[in-house]
């Protein structure tokens, strides 16, 4: 018999009487409590786990160097002598070019120059890396010429480092990736760090015209704002027919907004979600992809509710009909007026009620229906409903004629890689990472917006017309439209250099 039987037996048989019995329960809840108050003390000490979190690390190297400090130096092992990881000489790199180029100063006849220098270069060549040397030659008056295609005295020519930009920055990829991808493709061997200072050199030599493309989207006819978080801060997109600007580590405010698109000053229409940030533009078009996804949610926490399925349906038929509007050519400006009264109309009708009753807050989801029944009203007495059906088309860069979009999807969208790197742990973790950023992806997307075909040979002979003429094309926008860059730079004052004296 065990102890439990044995005590049950005890208690019929009245060997032992009630009081002990009580006792004995209170002494056992006390041990009890007791038990379970040092296991608590015991989990915090350990951080809530059965494994205590050590703060040091703990690698083989680390703990040399703690045993090190204490004195315990370890016998030092034989290695092998390390193979060489410097830089090849110049010698050695014009020994393994596969030809030579010569670089005369333009306007100068050759005749006149003398050689200066030679300066191997890596090219990419129908797929491969080829490595070229070019003679700089000098004329008499200390005119050099100069290397086609290579940002100052890199030895890799621009297709390359657009080639890393691409994928670093635009596909997500991590500089380990492109430099595999590199070496396996194309046969050039990049170490990561070359790259990344490839990435340095390229933000320099665009933030000059990365100051212009904030002027030209200042002077859009309709711009697609949207934000999200990131590493550090917020990234925040602005899309426009002319350019698209995306700022990487800024503050999601209105001071922050100000700066980049001033309420006040901006007289084209801004496409975004119902966020408070927002509500001072003149003209305004809300997404209604945000609020139509707010009357579906409604339907499926209660798919049995009529009153939900009739509202989601009405508002999904309202916006099918604004969009038949805004695309029926016999419509004029009247005309679309008029319509747009109707389904001002129709809003009313269908949200009214709710809207007049004032009702206080109801128990979930009938309180998402109230604040939705709301929205719906407050927008349409904006006017920031059906914006987007009298709105004129806005033409492109490419001279195509855009119909205004009723939906923030495109800015959406835009923001997906950058939501993705945040949650994986790929974005840049420094000021100087995401100013670097900022500038590289809007110059790659802004271009993307001009050319008819976008893919590295188009902007590889885009950006060596940049060179040879002097002018950008966004800089001949920019004296077209009579625009004057900025007195000062909207990048330096929302991402501002670090001071080099507090590092």
């Amino acid at each position: 018999m065990d102890a439990h039987e044995q005590l049950k037996d005890d208690v019929r048989s009245g060997r032992i009487d009630v009081d002990r019995l009580v006792n004995l329960v209170v002494i056992l809840q006390r041990e009890l409590q007791e038990a379970r108050r040092r296991i608590e003390e015991l989990e915090k000490k350990l951080g809530g786990s059965g494994t205590a979190k050590v703060e040091e690390p703990f690698s083989l190297r680390e703990e040399e160097k703690r045993q090190a400090a204490r004195g315990n130096t370890p016998r030092p092992s034989k290695k092998l002598p390390p193979l060489r990881r410097g830089r090849l000489t110049t010698a050695d790199k014009i020994a393994q070019a596969e030809r030579t180029e010569q670089v005369f100063p333009a306007g100068v006849p050759p005749e006149e120059c003398q050689l200066s220098h030679t300066r191997p270069v890596w090219r990419l060549e129908q797929g491969r890396a080829v490595l070229v040397t070019y003679e700089v030659w000098r004329g008499p008056n200390s005119q050099y010429g100069k290397v086609p295609g290579v940002l100052g005295r890199s030895e890799f020519g621009i297709e390359i480092v657009i080639a890393i930009a691409y994928q670093v920055y635009i596909l997500g990829l991590s500089f380990d990736k492109v430099c595999l991808l590199l070496d396996f493709f194309q046969n050039l061997r990049l170490r990561k760090s070359q790259a990344n200072a490839l990435m340095n050199q390229l933000s320099r030599h665009w933030e000059r015209e990365f100051d212009g493309l904030c002027i030209l989207l200042a002077n859009s006819a309709v711009v697609h704002a949207d934000e999200t978080g990131w590493s550090i801060n917020s990234v925040w997109a602005f899309l426009s027919e002319k350019v698209r600007v995306l700022f990487f580590g800024v503050h999601k405010d209105a001071d922050t907004l100000q700066k980049i698109l001033d309420p006040a000053t901006f007289a084209g229409i801004v496409i975004s979600d119902d966020a408070a940030v927002y509500a001072s533009f003149t003209q305004c078009q809300k997404c209604w992809a945000h609020l139509l996804r707010k009357a579906i949610k409604l339907t499926l926490l209660e798919p049995s509710n009529t009153e939900y399925r009739r509202f989601a349906d009405r508002l999904l038929e309202n916006y099918r009909e604004a969009c038949r509007i805004q695309r029926d050519g016999r419509l004029g400006d009247q005309g679309r007026a008029r319509k747009v009264a109707q389904l001002d109309d129709a809003i009313l009708a269908e949200c009214g009620p709710m809207w007049f009753a004032e009702l206080s807050k109801l128990a979930d989801p009938d309180d998402d229906y109230r604040l939705l029944a709301n929205e719906l009203m407050r927008l349409m007495l904006a006017r920031q409903l059906f914006t987007f059906v009298t709105a004129a088309p806005v033409s492109t860069p490419r001279g195509e004629a855009k119909p205004v979009a009723g939906t923030n999807n495109e800015a959406e969208r835009t923001l997906r890689g950058a939501g993705q790197a945040r949650k994986t742990g790929r974005t840049s973790k420094t000021p100087s990472g995401a100013r670097r950023q900022t500038v590289i992806v809007s110059m790659l997307e802004s271009l993307r917006q001009q050319l008819p075909a976008f893919s590295l040979s188009t902007v590889v002979q885009e950006v060596l017309r940049w060179s040879e003429t002097g002018r950008s094309c966004f800089q001949r926008l920019l004296k077209k439209l009579k625009l004057k860059p900025p007195k000062a730079s909207i990048r330096d004052q929302l991402l501002p250099l670090p001071d080099p004296a507090s590092g």
